[in-house]
């Protein structure tokens, strides 16, 4: 006779996240390996947008606009996803690997990157003893173009092997599951990476930046091992004619609601990216909290974007149009940001936390309601779901560059030309503002879309947050 499972143990199963993702060519064991790119990739991302901006701004006093500039620079690069997914699908080498070269060497650029960073960043903070006045600018751009080119080639090749490795059915659970490991990935690395520095000192700046570019390594090296299988190519079928990038995306973008979808998508992004490089100075600057306690902001905001992938899970499976919870998440945002402002006149920290929570949740909200606007949206042509989603992303990555560069820009032209904006937090109450008109803006572009989506009989009772080409 059988024996009869435990209820406890039954109830812990059901409760696994994403345990449904494995599938029989694609264990669960493998695949939380593979994923381990991810936590990489979030730790490039902790570093790049949460520790690093606040060291250089607050304890090295670089420039906020040139620090916002640096920060840009690998996300500038990575409109180039669409055809860095684009040219892997169509890789051929004479042993049939696709993912892995792209992998290997997104590795070595992302490794390479950290490794330089910390002396690149003391040398544009005046740690210089001789060489040319630019050195420390120029070193800082290589430094950080280096490592985001590492993150999108890596991230790009490897959510590509992950799709390709998943059946048809699991697939948008494998995605999800990769993407929920780069949030985990932000979160683990913030809160190490903040009890590291919590006795701050150049010596422990580069031991810490350094060792992230070398467990970097390490992870990818451990998550492409023995991931994607050898399929031997002839010279003929290496030497057949190449699919075209251009073609396909002519015919993408001949698309309808494309254009209006990747403008919604530039203004809301750039509206929640505009303090990305300003709220933990903000903390440090005007709250009086300390670089361990500021770090672990971007902790909270990516707790803050898991709540917002959950929610958004359920709201989509009731078929609730993506585009609605696009305005629920700018909404959102316009009241983190005022919660930011008022943090301190009233409650302090804990009001600058909750703004920061609510900032990830909103950002987080809106950025999966557009992807899956994206998804659901209407191609025709050569161009695949694939080629939209990287245009979503390519657009999204844009704004988000530019929205940090302009957060520097306003804030440091708000001290130099605003009467009193050089003393307490007018500055950064300027940006603070900025963004919630901008996110205004975006409802107001969000409602033909709306209309456009109820017109068209646009389905969402069938959409999957498969996440497949989620940018960083």
């Amino acid at each position: 006779m059988a024996k009869e499972a435990h209820p406890l143990t039954q109830f812990k199963l059901n409760m696994l996240p994403f345990a449904d993702a494995a599938s029989d060519g694609f264990p669960m064991p493998r695949l939380l390996r593979l994923s381990l790119f991810q936590i990489s990739c979030g730790m490039a991302a902790a570093m790049l947008l949460g520790t690093l901006n606040r060291v250089m701004i607050v304890e090295l006093s670089v420039p906020a606009l040139l620090v916002a500039m640096m920060v840009a620079l690998p996300v500038l690069i990575a409109p180039f996803r669409a055809l860095l997914g684009f040219r892997s699908d169509n890789y051929r080498s004479a042993i049939g690997w696709k993912r892995v070269p792209y992998m290997w060497f997104g590795s070595l650029w992302q490794f390479g990157g950290l490794s330089i960073m910390p002396f690149s960043i003391l040398i544009l903070a005046g740690s210089q003893e001789w060489g040319p006045v630019w050195a420390g600018e120029v070193l800082a751009a290589m430094a950080f173009l280096m490592t985001g080119l590492g993150l999108h080639m890596t991230q790009t090749a490897g959510l590509a092997l992950a799709s390709d490795q998943a059946s048809d059915e699991t697939r948008p659970r494998v995605v999800a599951l990769m993407y929920m490991m780069f949030l985990v990935g932000i979160g683990i690395s913030a809160v190490i990476v903040g009890a590291l520095l919590s006795n701050f000192s150049e010596m422990r700046l580069v031991q810490v930046v350094q060792g992230t570019a070398v467990v970097t390594l390490l992870l990818n090296i451990a998550a492409v091992w023995k991931q994607e299988s050898m399929h031997p190519m002839s010279r003929a079928e290496r030497a057949a004619p190449k699919a075209k990038f251009t073609d396909a995306w002519r015919d993408f973008a001949a698309g309808g609601m494309a254009g209006r979808l990747l403008l919604v998508v530039t203004i809301g992004t750039c509206a929640f990216s505009m303090q990305d490089v300003l709220l933990e100075p903000y903390g440090g600057e005007i709250l009086g909290l300390s670089v361990s306690a500021t770090t672990f902001l971007t902790a909270i905001w990516a707790l803050g974007a898991l709540v917002a992938f959950a929610m958004a899970a359920r709201w989509l499976a009731k078929g609730i149009s993506p585009y609605r919870m696009a305005t629920w998440g700018a909404l959102a945002g316009i009241f983190a940001f005022a919660v930011v402002i008022a943090s301190e006149f009233v409650g302090g920290a804990v009001a600058f936390f909750i703004g920061a929570s609510l900032i990830g949740f909103g950002g987080g909200l809106f950025a999966v309601a557009m992807l899956t606007g994206a998804m659901t949206m209407p191609v025709s042509g050569s161009a695949g779901r694939g080629l939209a989603l990287g245009a979503w992303g390519a657009a999204q990555a844009t704004a988000l560059g530019i929205g940090t560069m302009l957060g520097g820009g306003i804030r440091d032209g708000a001290r130099a030309f605003v009467p009193g904006g050089g003393e307490g937090s007018l500055a950064y109450s300027i940006v603070y503002q900025t963004e919630m008109v901008l996110l205004i803006a975006t409802l107001i572009l969000l409602r033909p879309l709306i209309r456009t989506a109820v017109a068209s009989g646009q389905s969402t009772n069938s959409a999957k947050i498969g996440l497949s080409e989620f940018p960083t």
